[in-house]
């Protein structure tokens, strides 16, 4: 097990995201460098570059402000947790992961191609249950937790 700031994470866990990422970059890489025709300069006025280009600058945002906050939250409480609020924290309980979503679903309408589809895919699957074992456990450890907060999705998950 490696530990990060108290918390220990199996190491099976970091090698097998150290996998995937290499297995999608590598992806995204060949099909960028070699299968695609080349994008022309044109293509970055296209809508839906430019669609994609903002949804991936949204989510980046949203997921650096999300991040963010859970870190002065653990300095604030280093010994305990706190319920995140402000931001996107008072409609989902993972804005961190919602933002995830939201960048390469982004890059995916950017670039448009099946390996960087493949890869938003791959996020929405991967980190909505974690998303929903986190607002689960605020629920639980949280008697107090905001009620109309959903997990990932604003108003609807």
């Amino acid at each position: 097990m490696t530990k990060t700031r108290g918390k220990k994470i199996p190491v099976l866990i970091v090698v097998l995201g150290f996998f995937f990422n290499v297995v999608n970059a590598t992806l995204n890489a060949y099909y960028l460098g070699y299968v695609s025709d080349g994008y022309q300069i044109a293509w970055i006025s296209t809508p839906q570059f430019i669609i994609g280009f903002i949804l991936f600058l949204s989510g980046m945002l949203i997921n650096i402000l999300a991040d963010y906050k859970l870190i002065s939250l653990r300095k604030q409480s280093p010994n305990g947790y706190k319920i995140p609020k402000k931001g996107m924290f008072e409609y989902i309980s993972c804005p961190n992961h919602f933002g995830e979503i939201i960048e390469w679903i982004g890059f995916s309408i950017l670039s448009w191609n099946l390996a960087s589809l493949s890869f938003a895919v791959w996020t929405v699957v991967n980190i909505t249950p974690r998303s929903l074992d986190h607002h689960k456990w605020y629920k639980l450890n949280f008697p107090n937790y905001p009620k109309k907060r959903k997990a990932i999705l604003p108003f609807i998950v």
